[in-house]
């Protein structure tokens, strides 16, 4: 093969996976590279003014297409920028191909400015960190890196490209990387063994997470809890893993306080674990919150999280879909009348509940306030039809309540606990799917993160919406400074000032205005309808701040 540049074969390699959408921030020792980025055809940059917000759209943009994104950052001050939100995809499995460059290898010895150890740097929040340093290997480097961040657990990897090696001419073959296929199937007596543990449950439950909606095991999932009359509890969740209008769905067990999920899951004696790791908290429990005697199940591809942190009677590497369309069948064949039957009252009491629930909440939503009156009027005029991009954190349960996660790919919630996460997130996901209406919510607090995604969107011609939560606070840390004080009997007093964000104002309208796209403030609810017809009809990112 004619050799050519490695800064030219490489973006060659990229188009070969299907990577033609790069996101980033540019620098002085990429230049060469994002020169020839400029010159390909086919090859798209995607620019951002901050290299967390390129690394939030790229989060975004690997979610809503549900394969890999490539992410440029520079050097060690772009690759430190962007840590916090490689976290965010590190503990959500995102695939992301994150690159940087570095002045070359022939400057190891100088300790120049801007040297760093960039690998170091990326292993804490990669699932794979290199560096190349020879230019017959930068093609078969970024093939191993790109299989291994599409290999469940997915993830995102990090590959560090100097100057100087792409420089040099590269007569490597382009070849689309190798994907390894893990639609595994556990075998029948494993199966059996896990039906065996489950069927005869009188409390079970099932606790998972995104491995169900990665797998495409939504409707296995939903087979094997209405056989078992189960609970649905959903762990470590961020897409939609279950519909949120099925009777068994109970919801989120939350991220923040190990008690209140031991509350959730201490009474039952059969568990199904799907997908997830347990448990996610903040502040967990470190004794196990299962009963005694509670017989738990542990089906997930990534090994590492099975009985991680607590005991299982029984843990199988498998994929979702497979292992649940298996456990299905063989509940189907051991079940007998008397369990059917109990199955068959558990969800019937949830069925049931689910009904009046829905007739309290559909009398009590509308409250008349700004926020409720906006989001009823735009479930009313969109008929739910829209891509939901949730950071809004405290007003996340309102959020929901009008635009209710149904569909896989419809919803998209903020995971790894750290801000910033929704516009840029809603930014990427209107980039892989601009046929879609896609709205992000965000706090006040949380907007401000990477507010500058909005002039990426309005450069680009992304026609995402936003909304700001705009509560003039970091709310939620009043209410876990709320539950600390509780705990330990502290009395209740003034919050902490640095959790205040009212003074001085900020102008999230003005200020979307300035960085291109349209906004406005929204106080009053006949102001909340009108708002919601301008941001449908607006050509190009539009953002409603919302006054709570």
């Amino acid at each position: 093969m004619e050799a050519t540049p490695g800064r030219e074969r490489l973006i060659e390699q990229f188009k070969a996976d299907g990577l033609t959408v790069m996101f980033g921030n540019p620098g002085t020792v990429e230049q060469g590279f994002l020169d020839a980025v400029d010159a390909a055809d086919d090859f798209h940059y995607v620019l951002a003014l901050q290299e967390t917000v390129a690394a939030g759209i790229a989060d975004g943009y690997a979610r809503a297409t549900g394969g890999a994104a490539l992410l440029q950052l520079h050097s060690g001050v772009g690759l430190g920028n962007g840590i916090g939100m490689l976290y965010q995809s590190l503990r959500g499995h995102t695939p992301l191909v994150v690159i940087a460059g570095d002045a070359g290898v022939r400057y190891d010895a100088m300790d120049a400015q801007m040297a760093c150890d960039l690998v170091a740097m990326a292993k804490p929040v990669t699932k794979y960190a290199t560096r190349v340093t020879d230019p017959r290997s930068v093609l078969r480097t970024v093939r191993r890196a790109v299989k291994i961040a599409l290999t469940p657990p997915r993830g995102p990897v990090f590959v560090a490209l100097p100057m100087d090696v792409l420089d040099e001419l590269n007569s490597e073959p382009v070849l689309p990387s190798t994907e390894v296929l893990t639609d595994v199937s556990p075998s029948p007596a494993s199966v059996g063994r896990a039906a065996e543990l489950l069927a005869f449950a009188e409390r079970p439950i099932v606790l998972v997470g995104d491995g169900v909606a990665l797998s495409g095991a939504q409707k296995e999932l939903v087979a094997v809890a209405e056989l078992l009359g189960a609970d649905v509890y959903e762990v470590d969740s961020s897409e939609v893993n279950i519909a949120a209008s099925h009777p068994l769905r109970r919801g989120q067990t939350g991220h923040m306080f190990g008690p209140h999920s031991k509350e959730l899951v201490g009474d039952a004696d059969g568990v199904l674990i799907v997908g997830t790791y347990v448990f996610p908290e903040v502040f967990p429990e470190l004794e196990s919150p299962f009963r005694p005697g509670a017989k738990v199940v542990h089906i997930d591809l990534n090994a590492y999280e099975i009985a991680k942190n607590h005991p299982v009677d029984l843990g199988l590497a498998a994929d979702p879909k497979q292992a649940l369309r298996a456990l299905a069948g063989v509940l189907e064949r051991r079940l007998g009348p008397q369990h059917r039957a109990a199955a068959a009252a558990r969800l019937d009491v949830r069925t049931r509940q689910r009904v009046r629930e829905t007739r309290s909440a559909g009398s009590a939503t509308d409250d008349g306030t700004p926020m409720a009156v906006f989001l009823k009027t735009l479930a009313e005029r969109t008929g739910g039809d829209l891509i939901v991009f949730d950071e809004a954190l405290t007003t996340s349960p309102l959020v929901t309540r009008y635009l209710p996660a149904e569909r896989p790919g419809d919803y998209h919630l903020t995971r790894g606990g750290s801000l910033g996460v929704g516009f840029p997130g809603a930014v990427g996901a209107k980039l892989a799917r601009p046929e879609r209406l896609v709205v992000g919510f965000a706090g006040d607090g949380g907007s401000m993160y990477t507010y500058q995604a909005l002039w990426t969107a309005a450069r680009h011609g992304i026609d995402a919406k936003f909304v700001v939560c705009n509560n003039r606070k970091y709310r939620l840390l009043d209410d876990n400074i709320a539950q600390y004080w509780r705990e330990r009997e502290i009395p209740e007093h003034g919050f902490p000032g640095s959790f205040d964000l009212s003074h001085p104002e900020i102008d999230f309208a003005g200020l979307a205005r300035s960085l291109g796209a349209g906004g406005m403030r929204v106080e009053k609810p006949d102001e909340a309808v009108a708002a919601v017809g301008r941001m449908l009809s607006h050509p190009g990112p539009f953002l409603v701040d919302i006054q709570i």
